[in-house]
């Protein structure tokens, strides 16, 4: 790509291309979609997408990224300020009408893009897994301020939790996909947010243990 500054105009132009590009490889993947398909999905020159993107890989990556703020980023705000297994639970549902609104199709674009590239382009599965890695983090700092409320006892690990949790949901996903229905998803989600209730409870209870004691 061209080292100069991106104008105004062409910060569109690229976003224009990342998106097409994004796009397809939701519908056909990666490897199926071609720098034609794109050029002609973004209705751009190959003088414009070069100028750009160095080469597909670059695309890919992007579409990474993009895929990422669009998916993720969300879900950051959304469990944030985590408090209780409620709020776990709507978050559950954020996620399942998601595939709602997409009529099942699909997957996880950024799971898909890790299937198709794991094990041939090292860049771009680390760039996979960073995603991954923040999208964890997301949910394990949402538990994590469970805990610190005292929603969640000290010997429950908010890693490990989420850890599940976005197994379970990427997991879901692919079954989605194949099943066209959230079915699977919402089993596999809701194993997991009823483990996290069951450890909640067990602290609220402990909590109310020692409150008594005191009282005494």
């Amino acid at each position: 790509m061209s080292q100069e500054k991106i104008t105004s105009k062409g910060s569109q132009t690229r976003e224009r291309i990342v998106a097409a590009a994004a796009g397809l490889m939701l519908e056909f993947g990666a490897h199926d979609t071609t720098l034609d398909d794109i050029k002609s999905a973004s209705r751009v020159s190959s003088s414009q997408l070069y100028h750009y993107f160095d080469d597909k890989q670059a695309i890919v990556r992007a579409v990474i990224s993009f895929q990422t703020t669009a998916i993720v980023a969300p879900q950051e705000v959304l469990l944030k300020d985590l408090s209780t297994v409620d709020g776990l639970r709507s978050w559950r549902d954020f996620v399942v009408e998601m595939q709602h609104e997409l009529n099942f199709k699909g997957g996880c674009p950024i799971g898909g893009l890790g299937s198709e590239f794991a094990e041939v382009d090292l860049q771009i599965r680390e760039d996979v897994l960073t995603s991954f890695v923040r999208w964890e983090q997301a949910i394990a700092r949402g538990l994590s301020n469970m805990q610190v409320l005292g929603r969640l006892p000290a010997s429950a690990d908010p890693q490990r939790l989420a850890l599940a949790l976005l197994t379970a949901l990427q997991g879901g996903l692919l079954l989605c996909k194949v099943q066209r229905t959230t079915a699977a998803m919402e089993v596999a989600l809701d194993a997991v947010i009823a483990h996290i209730d069951a450890l909640s409870a067990s602290s609220s209870e402990a909590d109310l243990g020692a409150s008594l004691a005191m009282n005494k």
